[in-house]
């Protein structure tokens, strides 16, 4: 328990080095390309975030563990926009783009009402995601792509100061960025995993919370660090993207290589992440427009609590 609990540390720290330099690879990239930050955020960020989440799932789908590829995506997404937010939050109050209000957040939202249908086969007989169904999240996928790609000139409108690295300098820090992340994230969540499963609790809540906590610590850390040095761009972008990879990318890839069954108990957790999407959405409309203050924060926090006491009960 003790080694387990040092290479926990260990994955800590390696995840706070690789956030660290896939921010500054990242943030160098999109001045050399003249790309607005939010469009970096939503892609090259997210996919770097949220790459643990696609290994554990590739690895939990051909060891035949349903409940931990849901439990994964559903858990990491709810703790990305109650914890991740609200966190980053609490440290500043993040400004968010009219075209983050109008379009992003609602593809999130009405994206996580598809999953909900077809995890549910839309009312039908067979509770699970199809190869089909994988394909059709996939081509969700490159939808937003196409969208991203239609706002990566846009300016973002704020100014501050970035560092431009050489090609080849940035390239090695987003190289450097991810694997740091993906390793980070791979020691804490196979030695969480051990740690939790000594204390006996079941593998939904396990994926849930311990590896759903683990695959999301690069996205924590990742918009913690850019909300310090205020771009709020890639801290918006990192949280977006990365629920946009976990149910479009991950779980597509993960039905497509082996159809996952679904646990219709999970519904709870599935309509949780929806509603919290849409309150998310609200916020943006009560107090200062268009920005997640800190009491809009800290409630975020208040309501992950909540819904932790609810799902180690319901166990």
């Amino acid at each position: 328990m003790i080694i387990n609990i040092l290479l926990l540390l260990i994955g800590f720290i390696i995840l706070v080095k690789g956030a660290d330099f896939l921010l500054d690879g990242a943030t160098s990239l999109a001045k050399k390309l003249s790309v607005s930050e939010i469009a970096i955020g939503l892609t090259i960020v997210a996919f770097g975030t949220s790459s643990p989440e696609l290994v554990v799932n590739i690895l939990s789908s051909i060891n035949n563990h349903p409940e931990l590829c849901f439990g994964n995506v559903l858990g990491s997404n709810i703790f990305n926009i109650l914890i991740v937010l609200g966190i980053s939050g609490l440290i500043y109050p993040i400004a968010v783009q009219k075209n983050t209000v109008k379009k992003e957040i609602p593809f999130v939202f009405f994206g996580s009402l598809l999953l909900l249908g077809l995890a549910n086969n839309f009312g039908f007989s067979g509770n699970r995601l199809s190869r089909i169904d994988g394909l059709i999240l996939l081509l969700s996928l490159f939808i937003f792509f196409y969208y991203v790609l239609g706002i990566s000139k846009e300016k973002s409108g704020t100014n501050y100061n970035i560092i431009v690295y050489s090609n080849f300098k940035t390239s090695i820090y987003i190289i450097l960025g991810i694997l740091g992340l993906f390793l980070g994230g791979e020691i804490v969540v196979r030695n969480a995993v051990k740690i939790a499963r000594a204390l006996n609790v079941s593998e939904k809540l396990i994926a849930l919370t311990v590896i759903a906590l683990g695959t999301s610590l690069p996205e924590l850390v990742t918009s913690v660090i850019a909300v310090t040095r205020k771009r709020y761009d890639l801290a918006i972008g990192n949280v977006i993207g990365s629920n946009i990879f976990n149910m479009f990318m991950v779980l597509g890839v993960t039905a497509v290589i082996n159809p996952v069954q679904y646990n219709v108990t999970l519904n709870s957790d599935m309509l949780l992440m929806i509603a919290i999407t849409l309150v998310f959405f609200i916020t943006m409309f009560t107090g200062k427009k268009r920005q997640l203050d800190r009491l809009e924060a800290f409630l975020f926090i208040l309501i992950y609590l909540a819904y932790l006491v609810f799902i180690i009960k319901r166990q």
